[in-house]
């Protein structure tokens, strides 16, 4: 489902969406700040502006926002202004005491390249998944890893492996830094637990191309030390078994997060209108979509 923007001009990014107080909350990318949505029914959204931006900063990609005590924390990756390498984007930390204000910068939590931030809270306290780049293994390219929080600004540095690139269809890019190195990309992760299942969904390969794809990777422990788990993408490494790709007039599907309410799942995530006609402009909206999770297995509904 194609969800109603009051403002047709604009794109939605990696939309991500949390509930506070009865409203929720959507965060997309943007080249010159993040993007705020607010809606009373996850269908129909206003424009709320920009709710983090900087002279200093450009490309903002991929936000997530937690609640953690009174406080709502932003991660996001960005750019310096004068910068022109996008391997230079790195995961930041801003902090507001709403959802819906100004968030002001905590300071830089990773190194470049690190990009597309989901911060977890459960028992065992605060973990983050991201994607980083390998230039050394078989199937070169970008990542998603794994690790604690030693607090809400500050990752114990000790990254895990979650998921990586095992398939031709995962290619981002053939040739893309020298010949014979085809560029691999795992992105987006989100995580989410459903008894004793933990799930890791993710983008493979680009935005722009035929086989852009949402897939996930499951974990089965009775934990909540994500570190501890060892992910298996569905329905194994050498299959690709795509959750949502293109179809049903939509292309460019992928980079989702997960709202869970009552028991049921709801999955944002963005895509173009299939078949519109090329433009420079990202055309990339967001949409909605309920799934299930039923022992290890995602299904829609």
């Amino acid at each position: 489902m194609k969800l109603n923007i009051d403002r047709k001009d604009l794109s939605q990014p990696d939309p991500y969406v949390i509930s506070d107080g009865g409203r929720y909350y959507m965060y997309s990318t943007g080249a010159d700040g993040i993007q705020l949505y607010i809606s009373d029914n996850m269908i129909d959204w206003k424009y709320s502006g920009l709710c983090r931006k900087s002279e200093r900063e450009k490309e903002y990609w991929a936000p997530s926002v937690i609640k953690y005590g009174s406080l709502f924390y932003m991660y996001y990756s960005s750019m310096e202004k004068d910068e022109v390498d996008v391997h230079k984007e790195q995961i930041r930390v801003a902090v507001c005491d709403r959802p819906d204000g100004e968030f002001i910068l905590l300071g830089n939590l990773t190194v470049p390249f690190s990009i597309d931030p989901h911060v977890i809270k459960n028992s065992e306290g605060l973990y983050i998944i991201y994607s980083i780049n390998d230039y050394q293994a078989e199937r070169a390219g970008t990542l998603i890893v794994i690790d604690k929080m030693i607090s809400p600004t500050q990752t114990a540095n000790d990254p895990k492996v979650a998921v990586r690139a095992t398939l031709d269809e995962e290619i981002f890019m053939r040739d893309r830094f020298f010949k014979g190195q085809h560029w691999h990309t795992i992105e987006g992760g989100f995580y989410f637990r459903d008894g004793n299942y933990h799930y890791i969904m993710y983008s493979g390969n680009c935005y722009m191309n035929e086989n852009y794809f949402i897939g996930y990777s499951v974990a089965y422990g009775d934990t909540d030390d994500l570190t501890s788990l060892t992910f298996r993408k569905y329905p194994d490494e050498n299959t690709y078994c795509p959750f949502k790709r293109k179809g049903n007039g939509e292309e460019g599907t992928g980079h989702n997060s997960v709202l869970i309410e009552n028991g049921h799942y709801y999955m944002f995530y963005h895509a173009r209108v299939a078949g519109a006609p090329a433009s420079d402009d990202d055309t990339r909206r967001a949409y909605m979509a309920e799934i299930k999770p039923e022992n290890g297995i995602l299904k829609s509904v």
